[in-house]
């Protein structure tokens, strides 16, 4: 049961490693220190270290611990193991109240699993999204499905990512839909205006993102390929920011480095990657976030994967699943370059991602568990009690 003292804040520990992780749980982080019931401790792991620490102080998040567990071309299971250790005793010294991953990273299975071996309840923002291919995408599915074992506070994006949720035997009493706060971020950095846009040009402006580690090698090589006959239609302006994985530029760099029609950049900070996406006309991605993001900004979406673990804007229309066939890729693009009903259709689809207001009602049931007799710790009710 819960024994937390009412008048003494609760220490939430977020972990974060990504710049995804980031961007997601900046909005929890911003709205706990605007109020007295909460004192964040931030954790980075820097799993993106360059990418993470470039935009941390820009969102209004800061660090309170750094790690750096990161090791060139180290193996997933290095890596685990390492973040498992150093979080455990970051925990153990600092003693959080809970615990809160978001995702489905290396970082936040290693956070939540850390979590329980130290007996401390976890939250998980961003529960619930599924493909129901374990290896696919690698090593997503497993994560979040793992972390769902462990969780507490399973805070859905969408009913859909709920109904997985409670399909799985997790009790609906730990389910909360929310919305996403990666809608909550965008909106926010947005109504900064600070930003930038990486497109120059009047040309039509497309926006790619790769970085998958299931799309890397020879697929990877193809899609280049497929964006240099587009760029060579002359009429479109191709922004492709680079991932900083050697994996990813071995493939795209041989393909893509100075073809007209194509700009490479650097990773964007978050406010111009936010000003950017505003000011394209048509997304090609593998990433999970921007087929949220897009949608919020009526942005056609072109799903460069085989499956995906947000069927929601695939199913309301503003985004295709479309593989990774090259001509695919091409076909695709074409048609809503060319097809301006088709193109007003995707874009008019709509947002079923949320409405900016996820991390109020992520705190609100944290607080309100906090603060009444319920069960807050590894003995809640449910399949996965250890009472």
């Amino acid at each position: 049961m819960s024994t937390h003292p009412s008048a003494v804040p609760v220490r939430a520990m977020l972990v974060l490693g990504t710049r995804p992780e980031a961007i997601k749980l900046a909005p929890v982080v911003r709205e706990m220190t605007l109020g007295a019931q909460f004192e964040p401790v931030v954790v980075t792991t820097g799993q993106h270290r360059e990418m993470l620490h470039q935009m941390l102080d820009m969102l209004g998040v800061d660090t309170r611990i750094a790690l750096d567990v990161m090791r060139t071309r180290q193996q997933l299971s290095d890596l685990t193991a390492r973040l498992v250790r150093e979080l455990g005793q970051v925990m153990r010294e600092n003693r959080p109240d809970l615990v809160l991953v978001q995702g489905d990273t290396t970082t936040a299975l290693a956070g939540a699993l850390a979590a329980f071996y130290e007996k401390i309840p976890v939250a998980h923002v961003e529960a619930g999204l599924r493909t129901g291919v374990l290896d696919n995408p690698f090593p997503e599915e497993l994560n979040r499905s793992l972390i769902s074992r462990i969780a507490r506070w399973h805070f859905a994006p969408t009913a859909a990512a709920a109904r997985h949720l409670t399909a799985e035997g997790i009790p609906a009493e730990q389910v909360f839909t929310t919305g996403n706060t990666v809608v909550d971020n965008l909106l926010w950095v947005l109504d900064q205006g600070t930003g930038t846009s990486a497109f120059r040009t009047d040309a039509r402006r497309i926006l790619v993102t790769l970085h998958r580690r299931e799309n890397q090698g020879e697929r990877m090589r193809d899609m280049g390929r497929a964006l240099t006959r587009l760029a060579g239609r002359g009429d479109v302006e191709i922004v492709l920011p680079l991932h900083k994985s050697p994996a990813v530029r071995d493939a795209l760099l041989p393909e893509l480095a100075g073809h007209p029609g194509i700009s490479l950049v650097e990773p964007l900070g978050y406010l111009d990657f936010a000003a950017t996406l505003a000011d394209c006309d048509l997304v090609l991605t593998d990433s999970g976030g921007i087929q949220e993001e897009a949608p919020s900004l009526g942005k056609p979406a072109l799903v460069l994967r085989t499956t995906t673990e947000r069927p929601e804007a695939v199913e309301a229309g503003a985004a295709r699943l479309i593989g990774t066939d090259p001509q695919a890729l091409v076909t695709w693009t074409e048609r809503l370059l060319d097809d301006p009903a088709e193109y007003q259709r995707m874009k008019g689809a709509g947002n079923p991602f949320g409405d900016g207001k996820a991390a109020l009602r992520v705190l609100a049931q944290l607080a309100e568990d906090f603060a009444a007799d319920v069960p807050v710790g590894l003995t809640a009710s449910g399949p996965y009690s250890t009472a």
